[in-house]
């Protein structure tokens, strides 16, 4: 089991196993589960998240926190809707840095998140999840082709599809730890998080 210490207030250190992650958000539905979408009289899903925030406002008290997360620590991640990571790694507010985007990949613009929390913020471990079943492994650069066919111009970024989940969890630790930019690459490591069971499975960068 993977544990991770949870900010409970000074002095007062806990241990969270992972656990299995579920969905929580609730917003009006089509026929076969679709979102619906708005008309003259419907509410649109972001009509839904803003009034929930306005519920969420009422009881908020500010917890006198600043912008250095407590753990010191920094987690980069797919952006994938199974992926809940407060939950899932025993994290509460203001305990980390989290990153995310398609695959979890380790691009120019992770390397310049991570470069402002660590010598800005105070970071120093930085944990890499990457996890099944992902939307890049169905993906190739013929992805950024098809879009210049569309719309008449070349996407400046790359796919970074994969087909080796543990292979490319071991990229992205070697792009951090040779990056000249970061100032602490002792404390990486990289995981695979299990859709299915909820479970981190970690990488050996080796």
């Amino acid at each position: 089991m993977f544990f991770v210490p949870s900010h409970k207030g000074p002095g007062r250190g806990v241990t969270s196993t992972v656990i299995l992650m579920t969905t929580s958000a609730s917003v009006p539905t089509g026929p076969e589960g679709a979102i619906a979408t708005k008309n003259a009289t419907e509410n649109t899903v972001i009509d839904h998240l803003v009034e929930a925030n306005e519920q969420y406002a009422a009881a908020f008290t500010d917890p006198g926190m600043d912008a250095r997360p407590v753990l010191q620590v920094a987690v980069v991640a797919c952006m994938d809707a199974r992926l809940d990571l407060h939950a899932a790694l025993g994290l509460e507010l203001g305990d980390c840095h989290t990153i995310r985007n398609a695959g979890g990949a380790v691009t120019d613009d992770v390397i310049r998140s991570l470069t402002i929390s660590q010598r800005a913020l105070g970071t120093r471990s930085v944990i890499l999840i990457h996890h099944t079943g992902c939307g890049l492994e169905s993906l190739t650069e013929d992805f950024r082709q098809e879009l210049e066919a569309e719309v008449g111009q070349r996407p400046a970024w790359s796919v970074e599809a994969f087909r080796d989940v543990d292979q490319d969890v071991r990229q992205s630790m070697q792009r951090v730890r040779t990056n000249p930019f970061l100032l602490h690459t002792n404390d990486v490591r990289g995981f695979v998080f299990d859709v299915k069971s909820g479970l981190l499975r970690e990488i050996d960068p080796a």
